[in-house]
């Protein structure tokens, strides 16, 4: 009979753990449910943020486009009463010193301009990018100086 009793409590033990496992398990579900919706909710949220700070980047940059538009246009509407005179020419070391016959003058200031242009070249030029626009280049730059040296021999 001791065999029989030892069965049955074998059996009880068993029915209890395997209805403790399935209370388990259903409540093993239950969690991972809830982190899945606290996760979703998290995320939600860290979208809402960002894009109520993009939605504020957007606002603040059209306000500021839209106050640039408006300064601009105030100019265009009323016409400066006294325009500012053109900035007097730079003269170059040749017409300074250049005293020479009529066509000698007019060679000297031809030399004169091709200086003024390569000075002007050799400047820093500033080019907005846009997202269609090209970039110029050091190369680029490098060849059109070439170009004219060439150019400049013959």
């Amino acid at each position: 009979m001791s065999e029989h009793k030892d069965l049955e409590k074998l059996q009880a033990k068993r029915t209890k753990l395997e209805a403790e496992s399935r209370s388990l398990k259903e409540e093993q579900k239950k969690l991972e449910y809830s982190v899945k919706i606290l996760e979703e909710k998290v995320l939600i949220e860290e979208l809402s943020n960002n894009n109520k700070v993009a939605q504020d980047a957007i606002s603040q940059l059209e306000a500021k486009l839209n106050d640039l538009e408006n300064r601009l246009k105030q100019p265009s509407q009323a016409p400066p009463e006294n325009p500012a005179p053109p900035p007097p020419r730079k003269k170059t070391k040749t017409e300074v010193e250049v005293a020479s016959p009529p066509d000698e003058k007019e060679e000297a200031s031809e030399l004169a301009e091709v200086e003024l242009e390569d000075s002007e070249d050799s400047g820093v030029t500033v080019t907005v990018i846009d997202d269609d626009a090209l970039v110029i280049t050091e190369e680029a730059q490098n060849d059109k100086l070439q170009e004219k040296k060439k150019h400049r021999f013959f």
